[in-house]
């Protein structure tokens, strides 16, 4: 079992204050968005042995387990990170396995540089990604059902939205999805921010429903994100609440403190609420233009205090202890990897006193226990 020293990743939005804060440590007064903890080759989780990487491609089987490296290849098939936003994130979508592969196998051809900022695709695998809640936050999950959103427009009493109405009220549903999401991200760019101007005036004046746009264009003036962001369902998680996010899914993080899990990907298509390049044809190809309600995940609870979130990928499986004081330790041996987290209290895993933010690598089959009085997570796969 290795203890993990994980790298901190600075973007813009990320809280200056919250990952330190479960830290215990100061501010730096510098964002600190992502703490990230796995073997993805931009910031491996460092060890003892080495970076996680190294660990794990010195002997695959023995860290990994045989069933996880024929399912996925020798390499960790997921990524976990403690996520803080400050500020919202990028108004996106992520492809599906297919999708990825072709789109990579595309630009490879075209000779598109890796590190090009016009890249859309960095390696052939889909994105997957479960974010659960420490504090409350506060996000963009779907879209919202067309007429609501019609209503929600119509209510800014904006003319220049008056199309998007009419359009929303189309049918069938997934083509007035398509239809409004491609005319606001193709709009004459002066003509759309002054739209957002005139709709966040409105969001200013009306507040309650419409403040979060507000919040929106605080951070991003003018930029057509704004508009689409109105399209999605606007979600408050509670702590130990979660969302799933599967291929094509539009959706944004705003605010708050989170445990974040995804299959090992770098592949983002961008919709608005960024400066970075946002190819429209691509991201067509990509979205899923399905209204439905953002599905909250609760914690399924085992006979053995294991509450498990229930998610249709097996690249990774998430799941927590909520550990009492002088409870009895809890067997957590499994024959796959796994890396524990601790985000409350002080708990033990194997040998390693944890505190908040503190994490182990579990190498598969590696005899481990976790006591304490705290909550710890664990992130694994099934095979």
């Amino acid at each position: 079992m290795d203890r993990l020293d994980n790298a901190i990743r600075p973007y813009a939005w990320g809280s200056p204050t919250a990952i330190p804060h479960l830290l215990g440590v100061e501010p730096t007064g510098e964002p600190q968005a992502e703490m990230w903890m796995g073997a993805h080759p931009g910031a491996p989780s460092r060890t003892a042995r080495g970076t996680l990487v190294e660990v794990i491609e010195a002997d695959p089987e023995h860290e990994l387990g045989a069933r996880a490296v024929a399912k996925f290849g020798p390499r960790l098939p997921f990524l976990l990170k403690i996520l803080a936003a400050g500020a919202p994130l990028s108004l996106q979508v992520h492809p599906n396995l297919k999708q990825a592969g072709e789109g990579y196998a595309e630009e490879e051809r075209r000779g598109i540089p890796a590190n090009a900022p016009h890249r859309n695709y960095k390696d052939a695998n889909h994105k997957p990604e479960l974010i659960c809640a420490l504090t409350e936050l506060d996000g963009l999950c779907g879209f919202r059902d067309p007429v609501l959103t019609a209503e929600l427009l119509d209510g800014l009493g904006v003319d220049s939205l008056k199309p998007y109405v009419d359009l929303l009220h189309a049918h069938p549903e997934d083509a007035a999805l398509r239809e409004v999401l491609t005319a606001i991200l193709t709009a004459d760019r002066e003509e759309m921010a002054h739209t957002v101007a005139e709709a966040v005036a409105a969001c200013t004046r009306l507040g309650g429903d419409y403040a979060p746009y507000a919040y929106l264009a605080h951070h991003h003036p003018g930029d057509p994100g704004v508009i689409a962001a109105m399209l999605l369902n606007l979600v408050r998680l509670q702590p130990g609440e979660a969302l799933f996010l599967g291929a094509g899914i539009p959706h944004a993080y705003l605010s708050g403190l989170g445990v974040e899990i995804m299959a090992n990907s770098d592949n983002v298509l961008r919709c608005g609420l960024t400066p970075k390049h946002i190819d429209v044809p691509e991201l067509l190809r990509v979205v899923r233009f399905e209204a439905d309600d953002a599905a909250v995940l609760r914690p399924e609870a085992s006979p053995e205090g294991e509450e498990v979130y229930d998610t249709p990928i097996d690249e990774f499986r998430l799941s927590r202890w909520v550990l009492p004081e002088g409870g009895a330790a809890h067997d957590v041996t499994r024959d796959t990897p796994q890396i524990l987290l601790c985000t409350a209290g002080s708990v033990l895993a194997g040998e390693h006193e944890l505190s908040p933010g503190q994490s182990v690598f579990v190498p598969a089959g590696e005899r481990a226990e976790v006591s304490g009085a705290g909550t710890v997570f664990r992130a694994t796969v099934i095979v």
